[in-house]
């Protein structure tokens, strides 16, 4: 993965059952009550309890706050490019619609863990993913996983959270006056021949070319162009060249 600052380089009983009236409380809420209640002195960002992270990681997560309401919590897509940049294992809370799931991040083995058989990419609702809880990884887990839980390759997941999830902006790491291009024998199993992203993926391995240039090929738009460029990212595939803003 390249860094954004080298310019050369090219988330029973009758009496004690609530109203009908009474609104429904999402389990987000009532996760937010209990983290408040329970870790005082710890920081927030969108919500979105971090704890216990060290410093580097902890400004990172914060500043994507600002572009969520109040309550909201972070996209998982930016957590987990955070914890690749950091190379930080992780525990995350995500809310997917009614649902409170628990999510591990190992970016140093490049793995996933929870506690389903199918993928997280499959098994989620990428577009709907919020991250209420960051928590460094516990230090009682055991390195192979429980009966009850899995692992997965955490690349797919980053592609298809990058192609597929909420975030349609790109990533403050790329984005700005640039031009990319593809890395020289970069590996994306998960390209279908003959797709229009293949073939994309193709012509930016033989030039260099600006996201609007990109948003103009066949098949693509911005958002689309956007999206593409954050999955090479985080696929460590993607050489960003800085260029003049008048470019």
């Amino acid at each position: 993965m390249n860094s954004p600052s080298d310019p050369s380089r090219p988330h029973a009983y009758p009496s004690t059952q609530p109203s009908p009236d009474a609104p429904r409380r999402r389990v987000g809420d009532r996760l937010r009550d209990m983290v408040r209640r329970g870790s005082r002195g710890n920081a927030e960002a969108g919500s979105t309890r971090l704890e216990a992270l060290n410093p580097s990681l902890l400004q990172d997560l914060q500043r994507f706050a600002s572009h969520y309401d109040p309550g909201a919590g972070l996209d998982l897509l930016e957590v987990l490019a955070a914890a690749l940049r950091h190379n930080t294992a992780l525990q995350l809370h995500l809310q997917d619609d009614e649902r409170l799931v628990t999510l591990n991040v190992m970016p140093a083995r490049r793995l996933l863990r929870w506690a389903r058989a199918m993928p997280p990419w499959l098994g989620l609702h990428l577009t709907e993913l919020r991250v209420l809880r960051v928590a460094p990884w516990p230090t009682h887990v055991a390195e192979a996983p429980a009966e009850d839980e899995r692992d997965f390759d955490f690349g797919p997941m980053l592609w298809e959270l990058a192609l597929h999830g909420a975030r349609g902006a790109l990533l403050p790491e790329i984005e700005g006056p640039a031009t990319y291009r593809v890395t020289p024998g970069a590996q994306l199993e998960m390209l279908a021949p003959g797709s229009p992203l293949a073939a994309a993926v193709q012509r930016l391995q033989g030039t260099t070319t600006a996201l609007r240039e990109v948003a103009r090929w066949p098949g693509f738009d911005g958002d689309r162009a956007v999206r593409l460029l954050n999955a090479l990212y985080l696929q460590s595939a993607l050489i960003v060249t800085r260029s003049h803003p008048g470019r």
